[in-house]
């Protein structure tokens, strides 16, 4: 891919981005399995409530775990599954309540405090994660190759797309979970999403060794996504995906720069660190 070519979609975003209008919306293509729904209890099959929705959701999200079925150890055992050696449990609160009469023989109703730890479906054997429907996109064997050969670490069928630096991998939806938008097809869509998590992955020490420095601060999150979907667009212009940068693309990239806001150069900075990432990962 030559250099020109890389200056012609960085053009063509910033020429994008400036013709955005207010009603222009980021929209994520993919649909959400477990962690936008309440989490819900295998056994009583109720929600869980209080504070163990924000304590499940996020652990769910932390972990990448797919489903909102939770339970304890005995409760995934009456199902016939087991949990999985090794897997971390999740505190739950739940409370008791009895009656007690005072001196006065007056009832007053008491509660309590009690700790319970959760499982999530994700984390056993034996039961069977409820699927999503809708048919398996349509591959593109090159671009699989492409991906293939980086050698990076890919899990699918996870609420979101994310990379964890942690455990150096990228988790990705199901192919089954993304949708066709106003500017893209659903293939195009996916790829666009794991070509983006690529270049957050090549951003490590042993690989492109990126380093904002000073120079961004508290920004450096919002520099590395301008990056990351910067790359992204590289990638499906050299990879035959979209010939032309698209209008998503546009409307993620203007999202961070306005977080940004101090730095209208910004995305020039951010071209340069995706030209490496993307010579990077086509070796």
């Amino acid at each position: 891919m030559s250099l020109d070519i890389y200056k012609t979609v960085t053009d063509q975003i910033v020429t994008a981005i400036e013709n955005l209008s207010e009603d222009d919306k980021l929209v994520m293509p993919w649909h959400r399995s477990g962690v936008n729904q309440l989490p819900n209890n295998i056994e009583s099959g109720n929600h869980y409530n209080g504070i163990n929705i924000l304590s499940l959701w996020v652990t769910a999200i932390d972990r990448g775990y797919t489903s909102n079925i939770w339970g304890t150890y005995r409760q995934w055992a009456k199902q016939d599954a087991q949990v999985r050696k090794g897997e971390k449990s999740t505190l739950v609160i739940f409370y008791k309540q009895y009656i007690k009469k005072d001196d006065a023989g007056e009832e007053n109703t008491l509660r309590f405090a009690r700790a319970s730890w959760a499982f999530n479906a994700s984390q056993v054997d034996g039961y069977e994660l409820p699927q999503l429907e809708g048919d398996p996109i349509d591959r593109i064997k090159a671009v699989d190759v492409y991906v293939n050969k980086t050698g990076a670490k890919i899990t699918n069928g996870s609420d979101s797309a994310f990379y964890k630096p942690s455990t150096d991998t990228i988790s990705m939806p199901s192919d089954r979970a993304f949708f066709d938008t106003e500017t893209a097809t659903r293939t195009e869509n996916y790829y666009s999403v794991l070509l983006h998590e690529l270049v957050h992955w090549s951003g490590t020490k042993d690989r492109c060794n990126r380093v904002m420095g000073k120079r961004f601060g508290d920004d450096q999150y919002a520099m590395e996504e301008l990056i990351a979907e910067l790359g992204a667009a590289f990638q499906c212009a050299q990879l035959g995906i979209s010939l032309e940068p698209r209008q998503d693309h546009a409307q993620y990239l203007a999202h961070w720069m306005e977080v940004m806001k101090v730095d209208n150069k910004a995305i020039f900075t951010a071209a340069a660190k995706a030209q490496e990432a993307v010579t990077f990962l086509s070796q």
